[in-house]
């Protein structure tokens, strides 16, 4: 039982720090790219955005599930398929954004990361998730997340979930900002809207 409670309490941090990938690699879009180095996002970038912050919901309802000590099979259940909805939300956003720029020859949208640009990195996120999904999947019974009872470890656990509705809440409105009052983005936009 002892090590069962082990891969369990590991269970849980796991989807802390899939939490924590996803509030990093949002904030890295928005704060390097975006705001540092002037890139705005596309239509196609802030959709993948949202399928990222689609597939987080699914953790961060395990996450706070089991921090209130309520979770049962069933929630992590909904927590998985919401993951995995996300995911491919977001995987079919990516792919088609990587087919737009698959002719040789095509510099890309953005500049490109070890090789790689944003969309590509978001396809092999997305393709994490649902591998980690399935897999926690497979061995749920085995693996359902217990809270920690240590209050710092709990107290962190919590700073991650606030971290993550604070990366939501400012990428709405850095896409109203990019948006503004118009129904559709350009398709290569080029200043926030809001302001001119």
């Amino acid at each position: 039982m002892a090590g069962s409670l082990v891969v369990r309490k590991l269970a849980f941090w796991a989807f802390v720090a899939f939490l924590v990938a996803y509030v990093g690699i949002l904030s890295m879009a928005m704060f390097v790219f975006q705001f540092g180095l002037g890139e705005l996002p596309c239509p196609l970038c802030i959709l993948q955005r949202m399928g990222m912050m689609l597939a987080s919901l699914g953790a961060l309802y395990v996450v706070v599930r089991a921090l209130r000590g309520e979770l049962l099979l069933r929630e992590l259940a909904t927590g998985l398929g919401l993951a995995i909805l996300g995911a491919i939300v977001g995987a079919a956003i990516s792919i088609r954004q990587i087919l737009l720029h698959i002719l040789p020859g095509d510099p890309g949208y953005g500049e490109a990361v070890l090789g790689l640009h944003l969309y590509t990195w978001a396809l092999i996120t997305f393709a994490v998730v649902i591998v980690f999904a399935g897999v926690v999947a497979v061995f749920a019974q085995d693996v359902l997340p217990v809270a920690p009872a240590t209050p710092w470890l709990r107290t962190l656990a919590w700073v991650v979930v606030w971290a993550f509705v604070a990366t939501i809440a400012i990428n709405l409105v850095v896409v109203f900002a990019e948006e503004g009052f118009n129904w559709v983005l350009p398709d290569d936009p080029s200043r926030y809207l809001l302001f001119g």
